[in-house]
Order: C-alpha cells, then structure tokens, then sequence
C-alpha cells in the first residue's frame, strides 16, 4: 500500500505541528497511509537535536524551538514552503540517504520548471542555486518511519537569517524564488512541489 495524502494545512504554529507528526508516527500502523503536510509557520528557529546554540549568533526576539531533527539551526517564516513528509520508509523501500535525494531532487525538477538551475552541494543536504541555499532538509526517523522534511523559500523576509549560521554554515548566503524568477505565489508553488514529490515517492 503505497497510498499518499497531501494535507494542505495553512499557516500553522511550529510548535504543535512538530506535536502532531511526533503523535502520527508514534500511533500509526501497517496500513496506515503515507502523508505530506504542506504548511507555513509565522517566524521561528528551529535547531536539531545536535545543534549547536552558537550558531543563533544574536537574539532578535523570534522564538527558538529545540527538536528532535538531524542538522543544526535554520529559520522558518511566511512566504516560506514547508512540506513533512509523514512516510513508511521499509515499506517504500527507502533509505534514508535515497529519501533525502529524492526529496532534493523534487525541488531541483520543480525550480527548472521555473527556469531556475539548481544543485546539490557536496556534505550539505538542501537545494542550492549560484552557492546560495534556496531549500533546507531535515528528517527523524522513528521505527523505520519519517517525519519532519523540507523547506523551500519563495517570497519571505530573509533578515533573520543574518541572525543565524544557516544550517550551521557561517555566512552561508540564502535566497528565495522571488528573488530568482519573481514567483511570489506560494500557494502555487505549494502544488506542484507535491506534485514533484509524489513522483519522486513512487515505487
């Protein structure tokens, strides 16, 4: 069973989402169907179970969430596309390290559409174009099963990243669809990133 439901879930707070995928992956079953939550978040830092407080270089008066993610601190924000992946990965038959090309891929495929060349970079999972970081990955895996994802920026306040070393990376430049083809509909954006990502999700 190999079923995916794509939830379209607005501007949510982070903090009871991260509640909710935590509940889902905790209380689902064998045949529980796969699921991806599409959300915005109003302004937060989030900083992964290894992260390093350092790297908040200032407090700016936004909120910082600890969780139970891989990877260090990154911002997330309206204008900003967040998309959980809530997936059964044994019975997908995915590894963690094929799920995160997969998903980087989807957003590669998504931005070409868009006339944008995007890329990997070598030791840093995201999605990058001329260097700067247009997309941030992330995941937990729970007895054999994902939560938490990606988030890709399209037309958001980038200032508090001045705030931060993104992903742990000092001074590492990001960038948002806005800026590189002048999209601004997220909602859009929205669709046929999932688009990308049940095709990519596909057995």
């Amino acid at each position: 069973m190999n079923e995916l439901v794509v939830r379209q879930l607005g501007r949510v707070e982070y903090e009871p989402t991260w509640r909710a995928m935590q509940d889902f992956t905790e209380t689902r079953g064998a045949e529980t169907p796969d699921e991806i939550w599409l959300c915005e978040h109003p302004p937060v830092y989030t900083l992964g179970q290894a992260g390093k407080p350092e790297h908040l270089l200032r407090d700016i008066g936004i909120p910082v969430v600890k969780i139970d993610r891989g990877g260090q601190i990154t911002y997330h924000g309206p204008g900003q596309i967040v998309a959980y992946l809530l997936l059964d990965l044994r019975r997908r038959k995915l590894m963690v390290r094929e799920l995160v090309s997969r998903m980087e891929q989807a957003i590669i495929d998504l931005l070409a559409e868009y006339g944008i060349a995007a890329e990997r970079l070598a030791g840093a999972p995201g999605v990058y174009v001329g260097g700067a970081k247009v997309a941030a990955l992330g995941l937990r895996v729970r007895n054999g099963c994902s939560y938490h994802g990606l988030a890709l920026n399209v037309d958001m306040d980038l200032a508090p990243y001045a705030a931060i070393n993104p992903c742990g990376y000092e001074g590492m430049p990001v960038t948002q669809l806005r800026e590189l083809c002048g999209i601004m509909d997220a909602q859009s954006v929205a669709d046929r990133l999932a688009a990308h990502l049940r095709h990519q999700l596909q057995p």
